[in-house]
């Protein structure tokens, strides 16, 4: 598609309303059938794992062509400024979703951390409940009953990931300027650096919490700091795939011609999302692994 169909979808007056779609039932379907092949999964039914595999691919091929006709309707001109400002609003509040996501986990860590443990640890617990309990963190549980585990530390995995991180927001925003100023090759170029580190990223993850899980014997079981970190930093190295994956749709977009230097939304909301999973690594960083 040529550049003058996007500066000409720029200046449209009206506001482009999409045809009836069966993309959202589909959808719909196949979350449920996820949700549900979980359910019958974690009660033991052999099926289950089955279920979730298709329910995913089948999320995975909806998204495919629902994302494919919005690029359409992109590149065939049919987006206003309007449209591009409720696109910018949508992707506003979707990130906003994420903020209280992880915000309700940060706070789960900070009420376990500095409000339950003093207070199992306090006079009464310990002459009534637990006597043997320490209130310290972390700790293997007022019963005793979790493992004994260690705990992961900042050095060396979780700094050179910060390390990572950290570059790959650099190299993302000097593709955005390059876009800007029309220099489609540096953009490529600088794009694909932020993909390869963004990918890096989750293979020094996975190298962690392997060594995470057969040598400090910390799994998800292992008390609250257990279950905490593997969802806070599992649950960040899912947005980061996320994240890496749309980066990727994008770079793909830019060798095929697509986005102009005055209409790149869907670069853009990529960016924001990807600077939105850098600053929650730095909590991460800093809540989980120094303090």
């Amino acid at each position: 598609m040529s550049a003058g169909h996007s500066v000409e979808a720029k200046s449209a007056p009206y506001y482009y309303v999409p045809a009836d779609s069966g993309h959202p039932v589909r959808c719909a379907v196949a979350l449920l059938v996820t949700a549900v092949g979980a359910a019958a999964w974690i009660n033991g039914a052999g099926l289950g794992k089955w279920m979730v595999l298709v329910g995913i691919l089948g999320v995975i091929a909806v998204l495919y062509y629902w994302f494919g006709d919005a690029i359409g309707e992109s590149e065939g001109g049919l987006n206003s400024k309007r449209v591009d400002v409720s696109y910018r609003w949508g992707m506003s509040w979707f990130i906003f979703s994420e903020v209280m996501f992880f915000a309700g986990f940060f706070g789960a860590l900070w009420y376990v951390r500095t409000i339950s443990t003093p207070w199992l640890g306090d006079l009464d617990h310990k002459l009534l409940l637990w006597p043997d309990f320490s209130a310290v963190w972390p700790n293997f549980g007022p019963a005793g009953v979790v493992e004994h585990f260690q705990t992961v530390g900042p050095f060396w995995l979780p700094t050179i990931n910060t390390a990572l991180l950290l570059s790959s927001g650099v190299t993302l925003t000097i593709a955005h300027h390059a876009l800007r100023e029309n220099h489609r090759g540096k953009t490529i170029f600088w794009l694909a650096c932020t993909i390869i580190l963004g990918f890096i990223f989750v293979a020094c993850q996975a190298t962690e919490y392997h060594h995470a899980y057969t040598e400090l014997n910390l799994k998800f079981s292992s008390g609250a700091y257990g279950s905490l970190f593997f969802m806070l930093t599992g649950f960040h190295g899912f947005h980061v795939i996320m994240g890496a994956t749309m980066l990727t749709v994008m770079l793909v977009r830019l060798l095929r011609g697509h986005f102009t230097a005055d209409h790149h939304f869907g670069f853009e909301g990529a960016a924001w999302y990807w600077h939105f999973v850098d600053v929650v690594w730095l909590g991460l960083y800093l809540f989980v692994y120094w303090m």
